[in-house]
């Protein structure tokens, strides 16, 4: 039986060992792969593809603005690491972003390696004349990323 796919709005990222509270928006999870184009020698009108370097696109996160500072502690942690030597301890993190079914049960889970906040919004524009949520996000530069394949989805009835 095929399941229908699963919604975009149920998931979860966690860093430091602690889902983060309120975030709303990830962007993709997205590589992409260099082709490297030759011929040979005894083929000149044949082109030959080879894969090249892989590339691992930034992962961007938001939120709307709280209480919590763990969007701030960790872009901090990237801001102060040629001032303060207690900046690298936590300036890489691996992320989990963890994907949830309509029950709730987890169906998909990614790890995210050696991350690191190259950009931090701490506040939006301020507009007194508009309806918005004030949101904050956080640019992540990564090395890589993975399938959790211990994570299975429930079985279907």
């Amino acid at each position: 039986m095929i399941r229908d796919p699963y919604d975009n709005f149920k998931f979860r990222v966690k860093w430091d060992g602690r889902y983060v509270a309120g975030v709303n928006r990830v962007s993709p999870v997205r590589r992409t792969t260099e082709v490297i184009e030759h011929r040979a020698g005894g083929e000149p009108s044949i082109e030959r593809k080879l894969p090249g370097r892989t590339k691992y696109d930034p992962i961007t996160l938001e939120r709307g603005i709280t209480s919590d500072t763990a969007f701030e502690d960790w872009a901090n942690s990237v801001w102060k690491l040629g001032s303060s030597p207690e900046g690298l301890h936590d300036f890489r993190k691996d992320i989990v972003i963890d994907v949830f079914d309509e029950t709730g049960a987890k169906v998909l889970s990614y790890f995210v390696f050696r991350c690191w906040v190259s950009e931090y919004q701490a506040l939006p524009q301020l507009d007194s004349g508009a309806n918005w949520v004030a949101i904050e996000h956080i640019k992540l530069e990564n090395e890589g990323w993975e399938r959790d394949v211990s994570v299975v989805p429930p079985a279907s009835d």
